[in-house]
């Protein structure tokens, strides 16, 4: 775009380039609220999403997944609105993740949109609404109004409103007459009245007239009418009145002839600049002025529509989007605007206002002439309002003119006029509110002062805060430095102010670090406790890098140690290792000053990394011996503190001792005890308690006994001796409490301790001799040392304590006790009184084995029967008379057999060896099986034995005396069969034997058996059981005596003895099982399948002849594959139920001649398609066509489908086509005409068929048989499905019948049902086969091809032109562009490369273009650089030109894109320049301030030592405009560049520099240019020094005239200040003469300058 055009248009980025779907860019799906985010909703395959880019963050988008049907983004935060079913609105803060609102309206809302950053404006069919979103609450829109009927058909497209939310806009355009008509809905809130406007765009603005107190809201509506004109109307809206009246503008909007159908999209308006934007569907931006309505500027953006705009850059300029995806911003050009104005629009009072309104510069030179024009006139109230205007007028040069102005009596001072027209206007900078402040604070009019500054008339500075100050007013000062951003003056207010809370805040606010040591050490002055917790925020705040020590140190030295410790312990709070240093500081300190305080601290484990010894002796001398020991790790210090026990806490003392080590602790229990042992008894004790385990029990015993502490160790013991597992230990304590005369304890602890060792207590106790024994017995009693205890009592007399043994302490000892005397051959009356003292608390059964032992058992015989007297059941006591009778032999058979509370086990190995009958009576009472056999087996007593078992009729018992090891089973077996079986009658015991006969396989005993129950005459005779069961035996076991069994018997069961007999290859007798019992079926079943004689089986049917029997030897003989004598039999049986064997057998074996008959009589009783079926395989067999024609025209059931199919498998193609004839199967018809060769018929069943297998088999025959018409007729049947088609080109492909495969697909292009995959195909074919028509056909139909398919096709047969050309119809222009490069020498064009290489998004493609360019076509090189310019890494361009050695070669475009003011770019361009000596040309580059960008000293080092003088000019002047005079000036003085050298001292400003030239000139007799640069450096060259130099070297004429400059302008400055003077002294006189006082500044009268108190103090900021 041209450079003298008023705007500034750029293109912010471009979405599709950002991911962005070109068929999201909508109205409807692309919103754009501000020049901050741009929101899409996308659709795809995995639902919508909602991608927001950020246009102020580098462009970054973010999507996320959102079910929303529309989205919209906040102007300024990252809040997005979502909007779904038309009708649930939800707005979420997409940065804290929160929802802000929820709701759901009762009618979908059709349009939404920000109205500031606080309101949504909201449209639905009927209503219109708004939203505070911010407020905190749940509320929902508010409704405004109902929508006006004529936007009724409209699309609404914007909704404003002004700023105050007043006024609301509602724009809506419908399709009308041809055309697109805009409604506006005008709406006042005020007075709830709505008006109807035409009108496409509209928006509320502001501006400020001359004159105006404030500004004038006006409505600015944006429209094309019916007649296609279009025009801009600006309305003033709520007059404030005193605002000078602003008539209504109406103003065209220029439309293009070839552009009828554009309309106003957007409208913007800056309140800032007085500029309406105006933006069309088209493209194109209308300018207009607000305040005259005058046309700025037209031009046209975009050619692609644009369809959604917003404000830009704080409302001053417009930004919008077009179809094509471009974000283009468009903005009025600061810097050009005004000389537009001037030079293209000739409109001066427009310059003039625009330039005042909105601070353009280009019209200085207007303002400077107006405002002289109006001072040499002496209209001073205009040069002041002029000066006002300008924002160039407005310096401290014009201030000073303005000053030294002195008005008219009874005028305003021009200076006043000055400030008061700047009042009005906004805000004075930073040189005007020094000004003014000084007058207003030299009258003491502070709150004037605090007016204008809380309206932000005044530009704060530190300069003006510093004279604020001065007036001793630190408050105000304070609100003005922290407008300036004075951080440092800021916060030594707050602490002058005592506002120390605010000083952290405020740092971390505004990010500024003090020197917070400085401040805290000043303010311990003033407050200590509030200096604390001033230092303590500090910590908190964590920003502030304080030197914790220096601080501290300020505390302390100045006694404040409470304030001192209480920020220590804050900042120490980490326990850090850096900082033990401080720990120990702060303990020092308070053990010192308040021990207490170290010793909360210390209690407190705040600490961990101070120097422990230093604080430990501090502890200690503080008297705070607990944190002494705590401190403490030498022996030494731990025990001469320890042993002050009166004032250490027992339990912290207990406590202490489990930080020692034992070594330790043992050290110090001794230094205790040795030290007041009375006094520390107990707290040794304790501590040996709790660390029992630690020191151990035998060091703490010794160190007891060690100190004679009989009475410390039996406490100590007393509390371990319940817990120890040491047996020592409990004697110990045994000791220990006998010494201490504890028998209680003693008894306690033998009784419930389990630790002790009995045999040591029982040796101490007897040795002790306690006067109650009763500690001995229990011991001796738990030991079963009850022997030596009796021994050692019947010793000493002790007959008194056996008895309480006995009758107290265990009564269940007693047999030891009795066994005890016996040993000691006790009286036995002595014995038997003792028994009888503990009758019935005796254990029997041990005292008898005791007595047993003895050989006494008769001595128990009177309490054995006391105790029976008793009503003891007790079954040792009868054990035990069992024993007495048997041994006396007082009749012990009636004894055992009649009494049954004795043991019978025990009893019975009593008398095993003394009667083994008796035993016998004793085992068999009590079914003492094992030992019953053993000793009937010892004792050969089987008789007995058998008699047992039958009578016990147990399986198991029986199992176990059959084993085969038994050596006793044969005789055992004969008692059994000889004695035992016939003394039964029941049959369950011979049941039981017989089956533990067979389970212990004694087949040839079983048989003796049964033949001595069934053969012999027995109750057994008939039973079916048994007869079965011998007959079964003697299959098993002898077969020779099976047939006579079966001759014998007949009540055994033949369903079951027959099977067994087969089971066991006895065929003849099952056959005689089946026979004998008349079971025909199954004995000629034995004759065929088992025996396997058909012969026979044949004889046994003609012999009973029945239809079952023939039907199984049907059977039988087709499993034996005699097909003709089966089916003869099956004919025979007239039973066809096998039919599907017989005609699967037959058909395999070839007979289906005789199989007709057999299925001849299966049809007359069954309707089987099998049957039919086959019937019909037969004649086709047999090749009786004829008789399959008249069997399938009659009625049958027969599958013709798919015995056609059994046919057409066997290659039976003619009876086949019979069938699939009959029943209409084109499509198998079809293939089978194929195999007899009639491919006409093929096809025209085929046809019929429909059936793309089909087309596909006649195809392939049809090829085959080169029958290509006919294949083509099928190929176009099938290429119409995509998935056939790479099987038939495969099919031409193999045959190679190129040709003909291409026509084929020719010919289908005109299918209607061709699809993509054909055109795809062909071109593919034409890849391969024909390649001079592939590119037509692309251009044909590239828009119907599968691309990357054909890309594929076209690489591999090298057709590059092809190629290109694909990869641009598939925007893949990277590849194109590659393509184009590395096949240059077929398929280059410069042309479309250009076209190309601009579409490639891949940047590193532009760089291999330009090095192939640079090689190949270098003269196109240029043209090339022009077209990527906007995308060109400039400086990786000029380094390949660099490198390479062809910089000449891009001269035209560096110059080109010089105007980028890229450094390496004009370096590169330097380079070029100083190569050709083209020192013009550098110059001007080099002058030129918008290509100031490059290394401006290197450039001058360059250059200083140039052969030619015009480049050492050059580097003279760059180092003059980098500040370094004295290289410029050696250049320009080795140069003798006398105007050069004299102008570079004069812009240095600097009096050495101009000083030493003057010397230099002096010395080198140059007078002419010594008188030169006193007029040129003049301001900066001292007059003494001149005088002194004309003096020296007699100068005095040539300086003449500068003298006489001097003395001239000595005089005007004293005569200014004598009139200054003369006023003051005349004003004073005045003064004295006058009678009012307090006369107020005439400011305070002057126009706009209205004052009014502000009553409360200021300067708080917070």
């Amino acid at each position: 775009m041209s450079n003298d055009i008023p705007i500034d248009f750029t293109e912010l980025t471009q979405l599709t380039q950002l991911g962005i779907q070109q068929s999201s860019l909508d109205f409807k799906s692309t919103t754009l609220e501000s020049d901050r985010y741009v929101c899409v909703r996308e659709s795809g395959a995995s639902g919508n999403t909602v991608a927001i880019v950020d246009l102020k963050n580098n462009n970054e988008v973010t999507r996320k997944n959102m079910t929303a049907d529309n989205a919209i983004m906040h102007p300024t935060e990252n809040v997005v609105s979502l909007r779904a079913n038309g009708t649930t609105l939800q707005i979420f803060n997409l940065e804290s993740k929160q929802r802000l609102k929820a709701f759901t309206m009762d009618e979908p809302v059709v349009y939404w949109k920000w109205l500031d950053n606080q309101h949504l404006g909201l449209v639905t069919g009927s209503s219109i609404f708004y939203w505070n979103v911010f407020d905190g609450s749940n509320n929902g829109p508010v409704k405004l109004t109902e929508r006006h009927h004529t936007l009724n058909n409209c699309q609404i497209i914007n909704i404003v409103a002004e700023p105050d939310l007043n006024w609301f806009a509602v724009n809506g355009i419908a399709q009308e007459d041809g055309r697109i008509a805009g409604h506006i809905q005008l709406f006042s809130k005020a007075r709830n009245v709505s008006q109807a406007i035409e009108g496409h765009v509209s928006k509320f603005a502001s501006i400020k007239l001359s004159g105006a107190a404030s500004p004038t809201k006006v409505f600015c509506v944006g429209n094309k009418n019916a007649s296609g004109q279009g025009n801009l109307h600006i309305i003033e809206i709520d007059h404030v009145d005193g605002n000078p009246p602003f008539q209504k503008k109406l103003v065209d909007i220029f439309f293009p002839p070839d552009a009828a159908n554009d309309f106003p999209i957007s409208l913007q308006a800056s309140d800032k600049y007085g500029i309406v934007y105006v933006l069309t569907k088209y493209g194109f931006i209308h300018l207009y002025d607000m305040e005259t309505g005058a046309n700025l500027f037209v031009n046209r953006i975009t050619a692609d529509p644009v369809f959604t705009a917003s404000a830009y850059n704080s409302g001053t300029g417009i930004i919008t989007i077009n179809k094509s995806g471009q974000v283009l911003t468009v903005e009025v050009a600061k810097d050009k605007i005004i000389p537009y104005v001037l030079e293209k629009l000739s409109n001066v009072p427009l310059a003039l206002a625009l330039s005042s309104r909105g601070g353009f510069p280009g019209a200085e030179n207007l303002f400077n002439q107006q405002f002289q024009n109006y001072l040499n006139q002496g209209d001073y109230a205009n040069a002041a309002k002029v000066a006002a205007s300008s924002e160039q007028l407005r310096t401290q040069d014009t201030i000073n003119k303005l000053k030294h102005i002195t008005p008219q009596p009874g005028q305003i001072s021009p200076i006043l006029q000055y400030f008061s027209t700047l009042l009005d206007r906004g805000t004075l900078n930073k040189y005007e509110s020094i000004e003014l402040a000084k007058p207003v604070l030299q009258q003491d009019r502070k709150p004037l002062f605090e007016k204008w500054l809380k309206e932000d008339k005044l530009t704060s500075s530190e300069e003006l805060g510093d004279i604020v100050k001065s007036y001793n007013d630190p408050a105000l000062a304070l609100a003005v430095y922290i407008r300036a951003n004075v951080n440092i003056k800021v916060v030594s207010c707050l602490a002058e102010l005592g506002q120390f809370d605010k000083i952290l805040p405020y740092c971390q606010k505004v990010g500024y670090n003090p020197d917070y040591t400085n401040l805290i050490q000043n303010l311990i002055r003033v407050s200590p406790d509030k200096a604390s917790e001033f230092a303590v925020s500090l910590l908190a705040g964590g920003e502030a890098n304080l030197n914790t020590e220096v601080i501290a140190d300020l505390f302390f030295s100045q006694n404040y140690f409470q304030q001192g410790t209480a920020f220590l312990l804050d900042a120490l709070k980490n326990d850090s290792p850096a900082e033990g240093h401080l720990q120990t500081k702060v303990l020092e300190v308070n053990l010192l000053n308040a021990p207490q305080v170290a010793d909360a601290i210390l209690g407190n484990n705040m600490f961990s990394h101070y120097d422990k010894p230093t604080i430990g002796k501090l502890c200690e001398k503080s008297g705070l011996f607990q944190r002494a020991l705590e401190h403490y790790d030498d022996l030494k210090d731990i025990k001469r503190v320890i042993v002050h026990t009166n004032v250490l806490p027992i339990d912290w003392l207990v406590g202490y001792f489990g930080q020692l080590n034992v070594q330790q602790s043992v050290s110090c229990l001794k230094e205790l005890l040795s030290n007041n042992m009375q006094q520390n008894l107990q707290a040794v004790i304790q501590v040996a308690t709790k660390y029992s385990d630690l020191i151990g029990a035998l060091t703490l015993i010794k160190i007891f006994e060690d100190f004679k502490c009989t009475e410390g160790l039996y406490y100590y013991l007393s509390s371990i001796v319940n817990l120890t597992q040491e047996p020592d230990v409990v004697f110990k304590y045994i000791q220990a409490a006998a010494k201490m005369n504890q028998t209680k304890e003693i008894e306690r602890v033998v009784r419930d301790n389990n630790v002790y060792n009995g045999e040591k207590v029982k040796n101490f106790l007897k040795e002790f001799k306690l006067d109650d024994q009763l500690p001995l017995i229990i011991v001796c009693d738990r030991f079963n040392f009850v022997h030596d205890l009796i021994l050692y009592l019947y010793k000493n007399q002790y007959f008194k304590f056996i008895e309480v043994y006995v009758q107290s302490v265990n009564p269940a000892n007693t047999p030891q006790v009795i066994a005890g005397l016996l040993d000691v051959d006790c009286e036995e009356s002595i014995i038997k009184n003792l028994l009888l003292s503990v009758l019935g608390r005796v254990p029997i059964k041990e005292l008898v084995a005791e007595v047993e032992k003895r050989n006494r058992l008769k001595i128990l015989l009177p309490f054995l029967e006391k105790t029976l007297e008793g009503g003891s059941n007790d079954q040792e006591v009868y054990n035990t008379l069992a024993k007495i009778y048997i041994d006396s032999n007082n009749a012990p058979e009636k004894f055992l057999q009649e009494n049954n509370n004795y043991d019978t086990l025990a009893v019975g190995k009593y008398c095993e060896k003394r009667d083994p009958y008796l035993a016998y009576i004793s085992y068999s009472k009590g079914g003492n099986d094992d030992e019953l056999i053993n000793i009937t087996n010892e004792n050969k007593m089987y008789k007995y034995q058998a008699r047992y078992l039958l009578s016990k009729s147990d399986f198991d018992l029986w199992n176990k005396v059959l084993q085969e090891d038994n050596i006793h089973r044969r005789q055992l077996v004969d008692q059994v069969i000889s004695t035992g079986i016939p003394e039964l009658s029941d049959p369950e015991p011979i049941s039981i034997t017989v089956k533990a006969f067979m389970e212990n396989d004694l087949p040839q005993e079983l048989i003796e058996l049964l033949e001595k129950i069934i053969l012999e005459p027995s109750p057994f005779n008939d039973n079916t059981s048994l007869q079965g069961l011998m007959i079964l035996t003697a299959i098993k076991a002898d077969s020779s005596r099976v047939s006579n069994y079966i001759e014998k018997l007949d009540k055994f069961d033949p369903e079951e003895i027959a099977p067994l007999c087969i089971d066991n290859q006895l065929y003849e007798e099952a056959f005689e099982v089946y026979d004998k019992f008349e079971l025909r079926l199954e004995a000629i079943k034995v004759l065929v399948e088992e025996i396997m004689s058909l012969d026979r089986g044949e004889q046994y049917a003609e012999k009973y002849d029945t239809p079952e029997l023939w039907y199984q030897l049907g059977s039988a003989q087709l499993n034996g594959l005699r097909i003709p004598e089966a089916i003869n039999s099956y004919v025979k049986s007239k039973i066809p139920d096998n039919y599907e064997q017989v005609i699967e057998i037959s058909e395999h074996a070839g007979k289906e001649e005789e199989l007709i008959a057999f299925l001849d009589m299966a049809r007359e009783n069954l309707r089987e398609p099998v049957i039919d079926g086959a019937l019909i395989n037969a004649y086709a067999s047999l090749d009786r066509l004829s008789d399959i024609e008249k069997f399938v025209g009659g009625s049958n059931v027969a599958d013709l489908e798919s015995i056609g199919d059994k046919l057409f498998e066997a290659k039976n193609y003619k009876a086949a086509k019979i069938l699939y004839s009959n029943v209409s199967k084109y499509s198998k018809l079809a293939t089978t005409l194929v195999y007899l060769e009639d491919y006409q018929g093929a096809v025209d069943c085929a046809r019929k068929a429909s059936n793309t297998s089909v087309w596909k088999q006649v195809n392939s025959a049809c090829i085959e048989n080169k029958e290509f018409r006919l294949a083509q007729i099928c190929g176009l049947n099938l290429i119409i499905d995509a998935e056939e088609l790479p099987e038939l080109v495969k099919t031409y492909e193999f045959n190679g019948y190129f040709n003909e495969l291409i026509a084929l697909f020719e010919s289908g292009l005109g299918l209607e049902r061709a699809h993509m995959g054909m055109f795809t195909e062909l071109a593919t074919l034409y890849a391969k086969y024909s390649p001079e028509k592939v590119m037509e056909h692309l251009k044909l139909f590239w828009s119907r091809i599968n691309i990357p398919k054909v890309l594929t096709a076209c690489e591999e047969a090298h057709l590059y032109p092809e190629l290109i050309f694909l990869y641009c119809h598939y925007e893949e222009w990277d590849n194109a562009a590659l393509t184009m490069i590395e096949r240059s020498e077929v398929a280059f064009d410069h042309s479309a490369f250009k076209e190309i290489i601009v579409k490639a998004p891949n940047l590193e493609i532009y760089y291999k273009a330009i090095n192939f360019y640079l090689n190949e076509n270098p003269s196109l090189l240029v043209d090339l650089l022009s077209v990527l310019t906007p995308k060109l890494d400039l400086p990786r361009v000029v380094r390949i030109f660099v490198k390479s050695d062809n910089l000449p070669m891009i001269k035209p475009f560096l110059i080109s894109v010089l105007e980028k003011n890229n450094s390496v770019v004009n370096s590169a361009y330097h380079d070029l320049l100083i190569e050709e000596e083209d020192y013009k040309s550098l110059r001007s580059s080099i002058e030129n301030e918008s290509n100031n960008r490059f290394n401006k000293l290197d450039l001058a080092e360059r250059l200083e030592n140039h052969d030619l003088i015009f480049f050492r000019q050059i580097s003279a002047t760059l180092y003059t405009k980098e500040k370094k005079f004295n290289k410029a000036i050696s250049i320009l003085k080795n140069d003798k560049n006398w105007p050069g050298l004299i102008k570079t001292v004069a812009i240095s400003k600097s009096t050495k520099l101009a000083h030493e030239l003057l010397d230099y000139f002096v010395e080198t007799g140059n007078h002419e240019c010594f008188i030169t640069l006193l007029y040129s450096s003049y301001e900066i060259i001292s007059y003494d020094y001149v005088l002194e130099l004309s003096w020296l070297h007699n100068l005095g004429n040539f300086i003449k005239p500068y003298e006489i400059s001097i003395a001239y302008e000595n005089q005007k400055k004293i005569n200014e200040v004598y009139q200054d003077l003369k006023k003051r002294r005349d004003a004073e006189k005045r003064e004295e003469d006058s009678p009012s006082v307090g006369q107020p500044l005439m400011i305070t009268n002057g126009t706009g300058l209205g004052y009014q108190p502000t009553g409360a103090g200021f300067g708080n900021a917070f």
